[in-house]
C-alpha cells in the first residue's frame, strides 16, 4: 500500500465527513485502491472550536500556508467555500505542484477557466465531483463515460433544499414560508438558506456541466438564475390542474450550435421521470446522441454523499500522482460556438396574473402579447384561491425571454392588472 498525504482546508460538514470516512474505511479504501490516504494538516478558522467529528489537536491549523509547507503533503482538499481564500489556495497548491481537490461550487463557476488554464500550464490535475449533485457521479461521466457523444441536453434538479420545499409544498399543500420554516427547522436548510433559494447554489452548478458538456467557460452575469421565492400554493395548485408540478431546475442545451443555460422555477410534466424526484433528492437527466436518455439520481447533499464524492476524487488524484496526464479536470475545445444570451432564449412560459373581474380584461392582456407578436396556447381563469384575488393562467406556446419580459413590462402598466405578474418556464421534457 502506497501512503498519501493529504492536506484538507475546511473542517464544516463535508471536511469532518471526509476525515470521519477516510479513518472509518480506511481498510477498505486501502484494498479497493491500493492508497492509504493520511490527512497530515487540517486548515479552519478557529482551531479551538468544539466540533462534532474528532481529529488529533496537533492537525490543526489557521494558515492554509501551512498545506504548502508540509512537503509529505501531496494532494491538498479545498471545502473552505467563498472564493476569496479558498482561489488563492487553489492557485497556490497547483503553482506547488500539488493536485486539488474541491467541493467548491461558486469558485469553479465564477473562476473555472483561470482555474484550470493554470492546471494545464502547470500539468496540475483539479478534481471537482463533490462540486455538483454531492455523491451522484454526474462529473465523471460527463467528463469520461459519454466522452464519445455530443450533448444535446442537460436538465437537473440541482438543489435539494428548494426542492423539499418545493415538494412539501406539492404533497402537504404548505405555502413557501412555511415549508422553508418546516426545511429550516429540519436542518434541510441554512439558518440563511440565500443560496439555495435565490437559484445561484443551482445555477453554479449549472455553469460547471455546461462547461462540461460543451467545452467552455460560461460567464455567470449572461444567464438567467431565479429562485423559488415567489412560487405560491396556488402555483402549485394550477399546475397540478394543467398536468405539471413545479421544480427548480437547471437547463443546458445546445441549439444551432449555441449552448443555452438556465435555472428557474419550471413547469414539467408529471408523467415525467423528474417530476417524481422528491424531498432531498437530486437528479441529473441527460440526453447524449450516442447513448440516448440518462438519468442520475441520489442524494445532492449532505455528509456522507458528499464526502463519497471526495473520496473518489483521492483516490483518481492519487493515480494521477503516479501517471501522467493529457487532461487536467477540465478540457476546452471550440466545437461549439458560445453561449446564447438569456434574452434571446426561446421557451415556454406559465404567466399568472392577478386581474380585475371585468370584461374586456383578456383582450387587453391578449392585446399586448400580440402586439409583441407573442401567441397564447391556453388561458385559465380559475376561481380565487390561496390569497390570489381573481388569477388569471396564461399558458405561452414560444417566445423569446426578452420578449416576455418586454411585454410583461407593459401589462403590469395596465390599470387591470394588479401586483407583480409572475413568469415561470414550462418544459415538455420529450
Amino acid at each position: 500500500m502506497k501512503n498519501i498525504g493529504i492536506g484538507l482546508a475546511g473542517f464544516g460538514t463535508v471536511g469532518a465527513g471526509v476525515y470521519e470516512n477516510l479513518e472509518r474505511h480506511r481498510d477498505l479504501i486501502a484494498e479497493r485502491s491500493g492508497y492509504v490516504f493520511d490527512v497530515r494538516r487540517i486548515v479552519v478558522r478557529n482551531p479551538q472550536k468544539t466540533r462534532d467529528v474528532v481529529a488529533p489537536a496537533a492537525l490543526f491549523s489557521n494558515r492554509w500556508q501551512d498545506l504548502l509547507e508540509d512537503s509529505e503533503i501531496k494532494v491538498v482538499v479545498e471545502l473552505m467555500g467563498g472564493t476569496s481564500e479558498a482561489y488563492d489556495l487553489t492557485v497556490a497548491a497547483i503553482k506547488s505542484g500539488r493536485i486539488v481537490v474541491t467541493g467548491n461550487k461558486a469558485l469553479l463557476a465564477e473562476r473555472g477557466a483561470e482555474i484550470f488554464a493554470m492546471a494545464c500550464e502547470h500539468k496540475v490535475p483539479v478534481f471537482f465531483e463533490a462540486a455538483v449533485a454531492g455523491g451522484i457521479p454526474i462529473i465523471q461521466s460527463l467528463r469520461d463515460a459519454f466522452v464519445g457523444n455530443r450533448i444535446e441536453s442537460v436538465h437537473g434538479i440541482l438543489n435539494g433544499t428548494s426542492n423539499y420545499i418545493l415538494t412539501r409544498m406539492q404533497e402537504a399543500g404548505l405555502d413557501y414560508p412555511e415549508a422553508l420554516a418546516e426545511a429550516v427547522k429540519l436542518g434541510y436548510a441554512e439558518a440563511d438558506p440565500t443560496l439555495d433559494i435565490n437559484g445561484w447554489d443551482a445555477g453554479h452548478k449549472a455553469i460547471i456541466l455546461a462547461a462540461l458538456a460543451y467545452g467552455f467557460w460560461v460567464d455567470p452575469a449572461t444567464i438567467r438564475v431565479e429562485g423559488i421565492d415567489r412560487v405560491s400554493a396556488a402555483d402549485i395548485h394550477f399546475a397540478k390542474s394543467l398536468g405539471y408540478c413545479i421544480k427548480l431546475l437547471g437547463s443546458i442545451r445546445e441549439n444551432s450550435g449555441m449552448v443555452e443555460v438556465g435555472v428557474a422555477p419550471t413547469l414539467i410534466p408529471l408523467g415525467n421521470v423528474l417530476a417524481s424526484v422528491n424531498g432531498v433528492f437530486n437528479a441529473v437527466a441527460v440526453r447524449g446522441d450516442l447513448v440516448g436518455d440518462s438519468l442520475f439520481y441520489g442524494r445532492g447533499a449532505g455528509r456522507g454523499p458528499t464526502s463519497t464524492s471526495v473520496i473518489g476524487d483521492l483516490v483518481e488524484a492519487a493515480h494521477g500522482l503516479n501517471a501522467a496526464r493529457q487532461t487536467y479536470g477540465f478540457a476546452s475545445h471550440s466545437l461549439y460556438g458560445s453561449s446564447r444570451p438569456a434574452s434571446e432564449i426561446v421557451g415556454s412560459y406559465y404567466l399568472r396574473l392577478s386581474v380585475d373581474d371585468k370584461p374586456g380584461v383578456l383582450a387587453r392582456i391578449a392585446g399586448v402579447l400580440g402586439e409583441a407578436g407573442i401567441g397564447i396556447s391556453s388561458v385559465v381563469q380559475p376561481e380565487s384561491i390561496a390569497g390570489v384575488e381573481t388569477p388569471l393562467v396564461l399558458m405561452i406556446h414560444e417566445a423569446t425571454y426578452g420578449a416576455m419580459c418586454a411585454a410583461i413590462a407593459k401589462i403590469s402598466a395596465l390599470n387591470c392588472v394588479k401586483g407583480e405578474p409572475l413568469l415561470f418556464n414550462v418544459e415538455a421534457l420529450s
